[in-house]
């Protein structure tokens, strides 16, 4: 087997065509679909199935998918602390984050410490980054829950309540407060599945016995501000996320705090890594130049 032919491969899987595969790989479209075919002809093993313009991964291409995921992600491991070594005046750092604000904050000071570094950051729900650590996609993550992943290594960041908004317009609007018990009844827009801020409101119901009552199920901050003011029911948000807004209220959880945590994550077999270990002690400084306990622990 030729390590073109498995790169190929990696690329047809990873991208869902030949065509982006060759776009990836800065080579034809053909050397993609000899190469892989070769490798198929070669171990007699069917990697693919096609149909039209469709192709999926059979079985076994899933499992070499995986081996070789693991590989390239290696390779790229190897041409990061090549450039590390260098001293950090180069390169770029990859950052998964559940929200722009804990990252960007951190991302600030990274930058400052290392201008040479380009940042590179995608965002998504929880379970979306860690995923992307997982696939060597990201070098760490800025998370709003704590897992119990034995492959990933956690770093304490930040704690943050819940709060609910309304409408300006609702009969809670005047109340600086509200108990969960007052929102049996209510009509909730709720984060997709995979949302921190969505398993933190439902546990905190779920010990109240309350049944969330669904009105809309959306996929990101902005669409749950936006289904609040236009009354189509209320919601939790991070308090340290709610912007105010003349359209809308904020209102504190009465007789018990629901809290989000925030967590700088990264694989664990990787915390050693010089990019990321210059990451994370950039946490570190910023939770000693605020006061904040530097403690880190793995799950």
């Amino acid at each position: 087997m030729r390590l073109t032919q498995l790169r190929s491969f990696y690329a047809v899987g990873k991208h869902g065509s030949v065509t982006a595969a060759a776009r990836a790989l800065h080579v034809s479209q053909p050397t993609v679909t000899t190469q892989v075919r070769d490798l198929e002809e070669s171990y007699g093993v069917e990697l693919f199935h096609r149909s039209g313009r469709r192709i999926m991964l059979t079985a076994a291409g899933e499992t070499l998918y995986a081996i070789a995921q693991r590989m390239f992600g290696n390779e790229q491991e190897a041409i990061d602390f090549l450039k590390e070594s260098a001293g950090l005046t180069t390169g770029i750092i990859r950052v998964g984050a559940v929200g722009p604000l804990h990252a960007m904050e951190i991302v600030a000071a990274f930058h400052l410490r290392y201008p040479g570094l380009r940042v590179s950051m995608r965002l998504g729900n929880s379970e979306e980054i860690v995923r992307s650590l997982l696939s060597y996609e990201t070098d760490v993550a800025l998370l709003a829950q704590y897992g119990s992943d034995p492959r990933l290594y956690y770093l304490p960041y930040r704690l943050h309540p819940l709060v609910i908004i309304v409408p300006a317009t609702h009969r809670l609007a005047r109340r600086r407060s509200v108990r969960l018990e007052e929102l049996r009844a209510e009509p909730m827009i709720m984060r997709e599945p995979g949302s921190t801020t969505r398993k933190a409101l439902e546990d905190a119901l779920r010990h109240h016995d309350i049944q969330p009552n669904f009105a809309l199920e959306v996929g990101s901050r902005e669409a749950v501000r936006e289904a609040v003011i236009l009354g189509l029911g209320i919601a939790a948000v991070s308090e340290r996320e709610h912007v105010d807004d003349a359209r809308l209220r904020k209102l504190t959880i009465r007789g018990e705090q629901v809290l989000t945590h925030a967590h700088v994550a990264c694989l664990a077999e990787r915390k050693a890594a010089r990019l990321v270990r210059a990451f994370l002690d950039v946490v570190n400084q910023i939770l000693v130049e605020q006061g904040g306990e530097v403690a880190a622990r793995e799950a």
